[in-house]
């Protein structure tokens, strides 16, 4: 089976911003608040993080669950990284996640501003440059024929869109708007010359944006 590239799970605004403005340490997501806008995945029964039994069914839990089929590798944006930017002053930073990442494989982080791979539990960080087709091709590699998941932020999935290297998409709107940020789409349906899409609504009220290559 090829191995594809998948966008899931990626959190998005009414207005089309996954992220808002004036990210810092504080703040990852900027002016948007991750909470209201994931609330959806931390209410389902399968939510990781979960400490109380309960939580929903249905297609919410579904595509929490989906998360990690398969997934061999992933790539982020630095941004998703931490909040530095320009030439790394030190290497202390080790990203949000604390010793245990939830990514459980080999991450490529985007960046014109490379730094020493290193690892966290069962997560090794690589730090590389290039065309997005390129940096594919190093996950793909890591993957070990799995599937390659691609976490963001927008403009990191835009630049993947753009050079037309995913196979699927997965976004989850919430009933929020931010005005400005990192912004993935002003419509979804300009994505529909190179995709099929379902849209479902959900009772949590999030609506499932589900995108396959046509």
């Amino acid at each position: 089976m090829p191995q594809l590239l998948r966008v899931q799970n990626f959190l998005l605004s009414t207005d089309g911003y996954g992220a808002g403005e004036g990210q810092s340490l504080e703040r990852p997501f900027g002016h948007a608040d991750p909470a209201t806008m994931a609330s959806w995945a931390g209410a389902t029964a399968s939510w990781p993080n979960r400490t109380e039994p309960g939580g929903s069914r249905g297609l919410d839990d579904y595509l929490v669950r989906d998360f990690h089929r398969n997934i061999g590798a992933e790539i982020m944006g630095r941004n998703k990284f931490g909040p530095q930017r320009g030439p790394w002053a030190d290497h202390e930073w080790r990203g949000w996640w604390g010793d245990n990442p939830p990514f459980h494989t080999p991450v490529f982080v985007m960046t014109h501003h490379p730094r020493p791979s290193f690892t966290l539990s069962d997560t090794t960080f690589h730090f590389v440059g290039g065309e997005p087709a390129d940096v594919l091709a190093q996950a793909r590699e890591a993957a070990d024929g799995r599937d390659v998941r691609l976490g963001g932020g927008a403009n990191v999935v835009r630049q993947f869109l753009d050079a037309d290297l995913v196979d699927t998409l997965h976004v989850a709107v919430s009933p929020v708007t931010l005005g400005a940020g990192s912004r993935l789409w002003s419509s979804p349906d300009e994505l529909l010359d190179r995709f099929h899409r379902d849209v479902v609504p959900s009772p949590s009220g999030v609506v499932h944006h589900l995108f396959w290559r046509r």
